[in-house]
């Protein structure tokens, strides 16, 4: 087995707090073994404008990926949410690790009162920060009244905006909040039923070389089997739909005692309007039911939602 691994990471601090996690994880399965972490800068990092108009398809990992291709690193370390559907066909997706808290997380300014927290209990005309157009259709087909402001930069910054009364609220991935040791911002987890996550979110996946076996069997010591069950599902239903990450297609799969449960959410730009619809079976049929329901969604005019865009 090869002496030690480089692992790639955007330099963000979330990225960096997942690259060490899989390494800490990494060096307990594999007692002795060296294992360092290289910082590889995306477009995504560099760029300012907003993500719907830079494009979400691979912003985040497109030079991570071409790290991989090039052999500077042996493992590229992704949130799930941000890698593709359809990969490179030199490289793989070795370990999809346990999820955490999967939920679109509502983080109110500290002036803003209220005994009950949710998006409904908002001011009126509320401004509410996020870059995401799956967030901005729901919210929007929730309460047409709030005022969406593009958001950008990392979690500190996009806290300290909040903070200083350029927004009301923010929508976060609580996941990410969880990660960094905030929760305590969380101020309301906001339930599936209401907003549904982004395709993967939450999971962390670890990419390698196809040709690389041993370090894939090493990795794979990390994957939770139901949870890349769960995403393997919701990821079939993104590629069957064709979109990308900042289109406002949502899904969210859960596993439980041999079975799957997926539902999933194409939506226009403003919320206007939702085709939302599930589907259950054996998680033996994951990808499968991942595509039979984007075929059900298209049928009920999702596609001619998506071709607006």
């Amino acid at each position: 087995m090869k002496d030690g691994f480089v692992i790639g990471s955007r330099g963000s601090k979330l990225a960096l707090t997942q690259a060490e996690w899989v390494k800490a994880k990494l060096a307990f399965v594999n007692p002795g073994i060296d294992v360092s972490i290289e910082i590889i800068k995306t477009s995504g990092d560099v760029k300012t404008e907003p993500l719907s108009v830079i494009g979400g398809k691979g912003v985040f990992t497109k030079e991570l990926e071409e790290a991989l291709l090039d052999g500077r690193i042996d493992l590229a370390v992704h949130s799930l949410k941000d890698l593709p559907t359809v990969l490179p066909d030199a490289l793989t997706i070795a370990a999809i690790c346990e999820r955490e808290d999967p939920r679109d997380a509502l983080v109110l300014n500290r002036d803003i009162d209220g005994e009950t927290v949710s998006i409904r209990s908002l001011p009126v005309r509320a401004v509410v920060g996020t870059s995401s157009q799956r967030r901005l259709a729901q919210l929007k087909h929730l309460r047409r009244d709030i005022v969406i402001k593009d958001l950008r930069g990392n979690v500190d910054t996009r806290l300290r905006k909040l903070d200083e009364g350029q927004y009301d609220a923010l929508i976060l991935a609580a996941a990410g909040l969880r990660r960094l040791g905030l929760a305590n911002r969380i101020s309301a987890p906001i339930p599936p039923e209401q907003m549904l996550p982004a395709v993967g979110q939450g999971a962390i996946a670890i990419e390698t070389r196809v040709e690389t076996k041993t370090i894939i069997d090493v990795v794979s010591r990390l994957d939770h089997e139901a949870t890349r069950l769960a995403c393997n599902a919701e990821r079939a239903l993104l590629r069957a739909l064709g979109g990308g990450c900042q289109l406002p297609i949502a899904a969210y799969a859960v596993v439980y005692y041999g079975q799957l449960r997926l539902e999933g959410l194409v939506a226009d730009a403003e919320g206007k309007q939702t085709i939302r619809d599930h589907i259950s079976g054996a998680t033996t049929e994951a990808t499968k039911l991942g595509a039979q329901l984007a075929h059900r969604l298209l049928e009920r005019g999702a596609n001619s939602l998506l071709a607006e865009r």
